[in-house]
């Protein structure tokens, strides 16, 4: 089958809570992670596969999700579909019914996965993502039977298997998902008070429809600060860049924007510095700094930045002679 013939369906309505105090300005899929917001990342893996349609659900801040699209993939046709209320996956996803025709693709836009999305577009058969992972009880869990799926469940509390399912749909005919869909709405069922892609799924599998499971390597979670560094991580030893900063020390991996200004600092290992932002005489590492930031004075290190935010520490200069003491930080015992 042609890659172009599908429709890419991206959902990034969620409101990102457990990334606060930064979503509440700012949609989680625009924070950075590397050298760009994580939405960006997952549009350059659907370009680059050959998908030229998407279809977008937005809802918190999609507005501002709708302005880094347009500034930077212009070449793609998008679509945007609203869902006001957080209903749950299933629900977003139930929502792009008129916007697909054809086989479809379902991407999830807060995850950034090691994948060959071409197996899933080539395949005959209608694929997902798996993962086997420590604790699978946060996720949706596959059984698998003959090299299918013989069973599904969200969320479990006694999970059967370790499989998870990790961010990557394919269905060569999205009738018979927005089918299985359209009953789940209609039946009001939820699960953990949502209503679930992973429930319309499993309905689809009891029917007899065949899934194949295509294990993935690499799958980095986005929804938490910890998790956010470590997709950083990530990005920065996959890529590989090489920047330059005035008077400064770099210590790869570090990504630093074209636009920023970074001088008189220490710089890595494990920094993204964003457009815009400019920093001077400080220490940042293991860090994510994003457009617009302002840094001068400070060591910071595991640290998130948000966009525009401004962060001033203190420079101090000594001159220390024998048996002197200084403290400070009035909490630090006595030596």
């Amino acid at each position: 089958m042609n890659k172009t013939e599908f429709t890419a369906v991206v959902p990034v309505a969620g409101a990102g809570t457990r990334l606060r105090p930064h979503t509440h300005t700012y949609p989680k899929v625009l924070l950075t992670v590397g050298d760009k917001p994580i939405i960006g990342h997952i549009l350059d893996d659907i370009q680059q596969a050959g998908i030229k349609k998407i279809c977008m659900v937005v809802g918190y801040l999609g507005e501002k999700i709708k302005e880094y699209v347009a500034a930077n993939y212009k070449h793609l046709d998008v679509n945007y579909v609203e869902q006001p209320e957080p209903k749950g996956l299933g629900h977003a996803i139930w929502l792009t019914r008129r916007c697909v025709t054809g086989p479809v693709v379902v991407m999830l836009g807060d995850t950034i996965l090691d994948a060959d999305l071409s197996k899933f577009l080539t395949s005959k058969e209608d694929c997902l993502a798996v993962k086997e992972v420590a604790d699978p009880r946060r996720f949706g869990v596959v059984e698998v039977k003959g090299g299918y799926i013989s069973a599904m469940v969200e969320k479990p509390e006694k999970p059967k298997t370790k499989l998870a399912i990790v961010g990557i749909y394919s269905f060569h005919n999205s009738s018979a998902l927005y089918n299985s869909l359209e009953k789940l709405v209609d039946s009001g069922r939820t699960t953990k008070g949502e209503i679930q892609f992973t429930d319309a799924l499993a309905a689809m599998v009891k029917g007899g429809h065949k899934i194949k499971p295509v294990p993935i390597e690499g799958w980095y979670d986005c929804g938490k600060p910890e998790t956010l560094l470590e997709t950083n991580r990530h990005i920065l030893d996959k890529k590989k860049f090489s920047p330059k900063a005035k008077n400064c020390l770099i210590i790869p991996p570090v990504y630093i924007s074209p636009t920023a200004k970074v001088e008189n600092s220490i710089v890595g290992p494990y920094a993204a510095i964003g457009d815009g932002a400019r920093i001077d005489s400080s220490i940042i590492s293991d860090s994510i700094v994003n457009e617009n930031a302002f840094i001068i004075n400070m060591n910071l290190s595991g640290s998130l930045v948000g966009p525009s935010a401004t962060v001033v520490g203190r420079k101090d200069q000594l001159n220390v002679g024998e048996n002197s003491e200084i403290r400070f930080d009035k909490n630090v015992c006595d030596i």
